[in-house]
């Protein structure tokens, strides 16, 4: 099973079950692909998905997701830092090499740099990547 950690605008394409990405959501509740996140991570998932859906939506997606099969929250203990231009960005990279994630799923372009980076090691993958990596049924 693949464990990721999801970068907020994930959600935010495919939370709506109209998305062609919809189907991750789907994988995730049924417990086929594990996900990793943080309390940070989790805040910023219901700051951003209220603000995009509204807060019901939001609460709803904050409250499942604690209990869902193969869901974990993790602690980070060491900052990486690995990107400056938007610091704020750093915790999904931290969460993701505590978790020992297989990848951060993203498509905020500030993670391309550690596309150039050989360490800490990290997989980030955008969604049509991903969605070529996972076998899935649309």
């Amino acid at each position: 099973m693949m464990n990721l950690v999801l970068d907020t605008n994930i959600w935010v394409i495919a939370l709506a079950e109209r998305s062609e990405y919809h189907w991750l959501v789907r994988e995730i509740v049924a417990g086929r692909i594990g996900l990793s996140l943080t309390t940070d991570i989790l805040l910023e998932y219901e700051e951003v998905l209220a603000r995009k859906y509204n807060s019901s939506v939001a609460e709803t997606l904050i409250a499942a997701l604690p209990d869902l099969p193969h869901v974990r929250l993790i602690h980070s203990y060491y900052r990486w830092n690995c990107i400056t231009a938007d610091p704020d960005d750093n915790k999904f990279i931290d969460c993701a090499i505590a978790a020992g994630a297989d990848a951060l799923i993203t498509e905020d372009s500030h993670f391309a740099v550690l596309k150039s980076r050989q360490f800490p090691p990290l997989n980030v993958w955008s969604l049509e990547e991903f969605s070529m990596l996972y076998p899935h049924k649309q």
